[in-house]
């Protein structure tokens, strides 16, 4: 199913497209050993999984040199996706649950990414600071802008000012209200076209 990424990113390296391509391999492993994505759910891996944390890259092409948090990874979505897409960026991955950032680690260890560092323990034990704090789905904007406001640099190099960029289903209008005069919303269906994507969005809030 490299296939379906393959489609939408035209540019990949033939190093990328087998990282791409190991990770149908990689992740279903894990996951009879560990439920990091839904069992009913695995078979859909580079649809839901991959290609939905791609959606991230369509919205805002990363500088070199860029440091991104993920926050709440869960095994790797969507910082593992985007750590391959944009080899030059760094990517800190951080996770409550020790399990899932293992399966992570590993999976990043075996496809060779070198740009990622993971972190299994609260966001408050984080130290450090970054361009953007991505995540999917993890929690509600309302408890998330206060929780990584002080992680965010003041030094903008990026088409947008830093800030959050996650990825969210269905009607986020009462989540975005209050940052209305400071957020973007994208549709994941004008980058995709699969039927999966057409409830889904990006929303960037500059901090």
């Amino acid at each position: 199913m490299i296939e379906v990424i393959a489609k939408y990113f035209k540019n990949l390296s033939e190093k990328q497209q087998e990282q791409y391509a190991a990770l149908g391999k990689l992740y279903p492993e894990w996951n009879e050993k560990i439920n990091v994505i839904s069992r009913k759910d695995i078979d859909n891996l580079y649809v839901n999984h991959i290609l939905h944390s791609l959606a991230i890259a369509k919205f805002i092409d990363f500088q070199p040199g860029s440091n991104i948090m993920d926050l709440g990874t869960g095994g790797g979505f969507p910082g593992i996706p985007l750590a391959i897409m944009f080899p030059e960026v760094k990517f800190h991955l951080v996770d409550r649950v020790g399990k899932k950032i293992k399966v992570a680690d590993d999976v990043a260890k075996e496809i060779g990414l070198e740009n990622v560092t993971l972190q299994h323990g609260d966001v408050g034990e984080v130290k450090g600071t970054f361009d953007f704090v991505v995540s999917r789905a993890v929690m509600d904007l309302n408890d998330m802008v206060p929780l990584v406001r002080r992680f965010i640099s003041r030094n903008s190099f990026n088409a947008l000012p830093n800030g959050i960029i996650c990825l969210k289903g269905g009607d986020v209008s009462r989540e975005v209200s209050k940052y209305k005069k400071v957020a973007l919303v994208g549709d994941v269906k004008d980058y995709f076209d699969e039927e999966y994507f057409n409830t889904k969005k990006v929303i960037y809030v500059q901090i």
